[in-house]
């Protein structure tokens, strides 16, 4: 069975009138919005604090955070006025640790706190929140990364508990299982989705996770 692509609105999440024009048109071409996934965002540079310019972190914030509590705003009130639907913000394994991303991981976590603050605003309404923590994921753009040598794979698989990236497909699975009738009882969660990213890396204090045993069967 092929994928039905229903139709592509360009937006920019932070510009709210803009935003609101296109739920308009979504909903007048195919009817209303039952489920959301709120994937916009950009990444940063590595920088200290003293090289990363304030327009850089403003703009990460704007786009990663701003325009995610945007999103759930305009989308969630049409679903809470019809008294259903499922939002699945995404948010990062970074928003939970120590990383040298100064814009990037505050914004994610407060995605994090959208998540909570919405699930219980929302839930007496019909309404679900959640959401997931992809881990280090093989997309297009990590993908170049790799080929331009500014991003090791090794770096980031050898502290997994399963020691390899998370393809894009297993985010959208995740994503799919929350927005479905399945997760109906499930909201105001954080789902991490990172190959055991988090289970394994302290583990690196005391020489890293186990390698596989042998299979014996």
């Amino acid at each position: 069975m092929g994928v039905e692509v229903a139709g592509v609105y360009e937006c920019d999440v932070t510009d709210d009138p803009g935003l609101r024009n296109v739920a308009v048109a979504i909903e007048k071409d195919h009817g209303p919005v039952t489920s959301l996934v709120n994937s916009a965002g950009i990444l940063q540079r590595r920088l200290p604090p003293d090289q990363l310019t304030m327009a850089e972190w403003d703009r990460v914030i704007a786009v990663d955070q701003r325009g995610t509590y945007l999103a759930c705003v305009v989308f969630g009130d049409a679903m809470v006025r019809r008294g259903h639907g499922a939002i699945v913000n995404i948010a990062s394994i970074t928003s939970t640790r120590s990383v040298p991303l100064h814009a990037y991981a505050p914004a994610k976590a407060a995605v994090l706190s959208i998540t909570q603050c919405l699930a219980g605003e929302w839930g007496r309404s019909g309404v679900r929140v959640n959401a997931i923590s992809p881990g280090y994921v093989l997309t297009e753009a990590m993908q170049a990364a790799i080929a331009r040598g500014d991003r090791n794979p090794d770096d980031m698989t050898s502290q997994a508990a399963m020691g390899r990236l998370v393809d894009v497909s297993e985010i959208a699975d995740a994503a799919g299982f929350l927005l479905s009738d399945a997760a109906r009882a499930i909201t105001g969660i954080n789902l991490p989705v990172d190959a055991g990213w988090l289970a394994g890396s302290s583990w690196m204090t005391y020489g890293g996770v186990p390698a596989a045993r042998p299979h014996t069967a």
